[in-house]
């Protein structure tokens, strides 16, 4: 008996210590709570642009409200692609995050066929943070005051104007180039390396016309050295109330928007997903953080995951075609 005995209490034993861990684990809150440590943000190009200054100010609001450092990283390369990919391999905790432009996953899928990440299987999108459109500029010797004189003048003028872009297959050429085909126009695109010279030769005459981000033209439109026609965005820029869109001004139904998108790697839970939605829209609407993207050329949006992935669906399928007919593609 005395065997038999010594196997009951040895189960009873068992059973009772697992009871009393069970007891145990599940009056204890859980742990390692997110964030339980630093967050990194990944910026697809160097300090000092859109995506780096965006990725700064935002880390800073949000290291204050979750209590967690959150630390920018900067990893430029094809034109954005290598940053991507990098979030888009990395371990899907929400400890990684990628700030970028939208064209790093709209354009770029059609320009780089070996592309290694998918923008829609490869990672959970958050938010689309802010939204910053082409301004359209001329020369003033170009006698149009509006996008509708500006397309007649152009018709009339065929292959005798061009544009500025900064680059090859960036999105200041396929602006241009969806420009030329809504339009019917033939506008020759002059590429530069980079926006500032670029900006140079158009306020020397040497370019007629660009489609800028608004900080860097916006003095000169004051000062009577460009003139400003349209706004890119399918509604008009709340810095620049009184200017048109291009739709509304002579070419319905022309929208060319580069937002901000900030995502995670696929099969981040959606919990986290959550909740650093949540986190990141609040610091983006705070009125110090809104004032601050405005001074950079930037509205805040602060969309939900469904909006941001279906903005950049509508998106993806617009760039197919400029892609295609631009010729453009990773050299």
């Amino acid at each position: 008996m005395r065997p038999y005995r010594s196997v009951v209490a040895a189960h009873l034993l068992i059973l009772f210590a697992s009871a009393c861990a069970a007891i145990s684990v599940a009056a204890q809150p859980a742990l390692h709570p997110y964030p339980s440590k630093p967050i990194r943000m990944i910026s697809p190009y160097a300090p000092g642009g859109g995506s780096d200054t965006l990725a700064r100010v935002l880390g800073q609001k949000l290291s204050e409200s979750i209590g967690q450092s959150v630390v920018v990283d900067n990893r430029p390369g094809a034109a954005g692609s290598l940053g991507a990919e990098l979030v888009a391999k990395s371990t899907p905790d929400g400890y990684t995050l990628l700030v970028t432009p939208s064209a790093v996953l709209t354009i770029n899928p059609h320009l780089h066929p070996k592309l290694r990440y998918d923008t829609f299987k490869d990672f959970a999108h958050i938010t689309a943070a802010t939204n910053s459109p082409y301004y359209l500029v001329v020369h003033p010797r170009i006698p149009a005051a509006n996008v509708t004189e500006l397309i007649a003048y152009a018709k009339a003028n065929p292959g005798k104007m061009n544009y500025s872009s900064s680059g090859n297959g960036s999105s200041t050429h396929l602006a241009g180039v969806l420009f030329n085909n809504m339009a019917a126009v033939d506008i020759l695109h002059v590429p530069y390396k980079g926006a500032a010279p670029a900006i140079v030769d158009l306020l020397a005459g040497n370019i007629q016309m660009r489609f800028s981000s608004v900080v860097p033209v916006l003095p000169h439109v004051r000062a009577g050295r460009l003139r400003g026609l349209a706004i890119s965005s399918a509604k008009r820029y709340g810095p620049l109330p009184d200017t048109p869109t291009i739709a509304e001004s002579g070419l319905p139904g022309y929208v060319v928007e580069s937002f901000y998108v900030i995502s995670a790697p696929a099969g981040t839970p959606r919990a986290i997903i959550s909740k650093l939605n949540k986190e990141i829209v609040a610091r983006l609407k705070e009125p110090e953080t809104a004032a601050r993207m405005v001074a950079d050329g930037a509205e805040v949006i602060g969309s939900t995951p469904e909006e941001v992935t279906r903005s950049l669906r509508e998106d993806f399928a617009r760039w197919a075609k400029p892609v295609r007919d631009s010729g453009a593609s990773a050299d």
